[in-house]
This record gives structure tokens, sequence and C-alpha cells, in this order.
């Protein structure tokens, strides 16, 4: 219980109490915040790491269809070279 004072004893034991409560939680509101600040931060990680798999996916699809459509031009190419020397 507290000193007495010109405030009711009852008041400052309920504020004293209340401060104490406080500092007592205060090492797991913290690691708690840490808790959901570092998951918050993984989870970010993994979600770019998926969006950069998805996009190196599309670059590698595109080149793969250019690449592809490069080798059936050439050979558009080639025909259209004989036929004009058969031709001309």
């Amino acid at each position: 219980m507290a000193f007495p004072t010109a405030v009711n004893s009852q008041i400052t034991d309920s504020v004293t109490q209340a401060n104490v409560q406080v500092l007592g939680s205060a090492p797991s509101v913290a690691m708690g915040n840490l808790y959901q600040a570092t998951s918050q931060a993984l989870a970010n990680a993994a979600h770019n790491a998926t969006t950069a798999q998805q996009q190196a996916n599309i670059t590698a699809q595109a080149v793969t269809t250019m690449g592809v459509n490069l080798l059936y031009s050439v050979d558009t190419a080639s025909t259209a070279v004989a036929t004009s020397k058969i031709l001309g």
C-alpha cells in the first residue's frame, strides 16, 4: 500500500498497480511486435519470390516463342531467296 497522501489511498494503489501491469507486460508486447514484424517481412519476401518466379517464367516463354518464330522465319526467308533465284 502507498504512503498516506492527500489523495485517497485506494486511488494511488490502483494507479500504482496499473503502472506495474504496464511495465510487466512491456516485454511480451515488444516480443509480439517483433514476431509480427518478422512474419510480415517473411511474407513479403515469399510474395516477392513468387512474383519474380512468375515474371521469369513469362520471360522464358516469350524468349522461346521468339526463338521458334526466328527458326520458322529463317526457313521462310531461305525459301523465298531460293524461289527468287529460280524464278529470277
